[in-house]
């Protein structure tokens, strides 16, 4: 008898909902979050005013949206190129619920595009002070109907998530669009961090990298390996460049070229890195230990005439 009615008491007090918990959950007040469905259109190219950055995005609240008054889209430049041109950030328009649409999870979204020419009116930046290299900063914060406010100094790290994505804040870099490379003598400078020469695609050697221009020449580079597994691969021929911790070559390119691809075939032990160094000395690739096999990215607007 003496258990039975511990028992029902037990049973009473776990009713009477005055747990900390229960506490916490009646005086709980959720915030907003702002998830990244997709980022498109993440580059601005360099002069071209209709270039924009576009964004879809899913509002959730503790109302389902529903208390979503409208979205601030901010912007900010950062001058990365060596000049003094940097602005801080302004209100560049109002997003109202006029333009949300429900997503596939019954939430509001809407999608934004931000375009080059207008970021630079509400900065107030003319074409001479964009260049290749320098980057705008597109900021969102939803305004609930209470007036409260949530944006990227909001953000937790469960927010920032995979699922969640909510940065709220978001990057685009200004691009050149490739206009033909520039001829002359490219230089390769390439090291190895354990310093036993290459291996790419196997252990004991492997493939270089390669220029394909759009004449059909091929150039293939690389450190040497000095392991005999890699028999038979570039590496291991008389073409590669000696020296096992680092190495120099060049490539030389001719007049008249339309197009030319680098490619990487990859970092077998995680050791290798590179610097691929335009004619006029400045270097329009640098690639750290560990890249994956493809294409070299290009910094383009080195081949931009000033």
């Amino acid at each position: 008898m003496t258990v039975l009615a511990g028992s029902a008491l037990l049973f009473t007090a776990c009713q009477e909902g005055d747990n900390p918990i229960d506490e916490v959950n009646d005086n709980e007040t959720r915030g907003a979050v702002l998830r990244t469905i997709e980022v498109f259109s993440p580059e601005l190219p360099i002069g071209d005013p209709e270039g924009f950055f576009g964004l879809e995005a899913e509002m959730q609240t503790q109302e389902d949206g529903d208390n979503v008054d409208f979205v601030e889209v901010y912007v900010a430049f950062n001058d990365n190129t060596g000049g003094t041109d940097t602005k801080e950030e302004t209100l560049h328009e109002t997003i109202d619920p006029s333009q949300f649409f429900i997503g596939e999870f019954g939430y509001p979204r809407f999608r934004s595009e931000v375009t080059l020419g207008a970021m630079q009116a509400t900065l107030g930046l003319n074409d001479s002070q964009v260049r290749g290299g320098d980057q705008f900063r597109i900021r969102y914060e939803i305004v609930l109907d209470d007036g409260r406010r949530y944006s990227f100094a909001d953000n937790t790290g469960t927010l920032t998530g995979s699922f969640f994505s909510s940065p709220f804040l978001y990057t685009a870099d200004i691009v050149c669009p490739p206009i033909g490379p520039l001829p002359g003598v490219y230089t390769i400078e390439m090291q190895d961090s354990y310093g036993d020469g290459w291996q790419t695609t196997t252990g004991g050697g492997g493939d270089g990298i390669t220029l394909t221009l759009s004449t059909g020449e091929v150039f293939e580079v690389g450190l040497c390996s000095p392991y005999s597994s890699g028999d038979g691969t570039f590496l291991r021929s008389g073409d590669c460049t000696p020296g096992d911790a680092s190495g120099t070559a060049t490539i030389t390119v001719p007049a008249g070229v339309e197009s030319a691809e680098w490619f990487f075939p990859g970092d077998f032990y995680g050791e290798i890195s590179f610097q691929i160094i335009h004619p006029t000395g400045a270097v329009i690739a640098d690639v750290g230990s560990g890249a994956d096999a493809g294409p070299v990215v290009i910094n383009y607007c080195f081949d931009y005439p000033e």
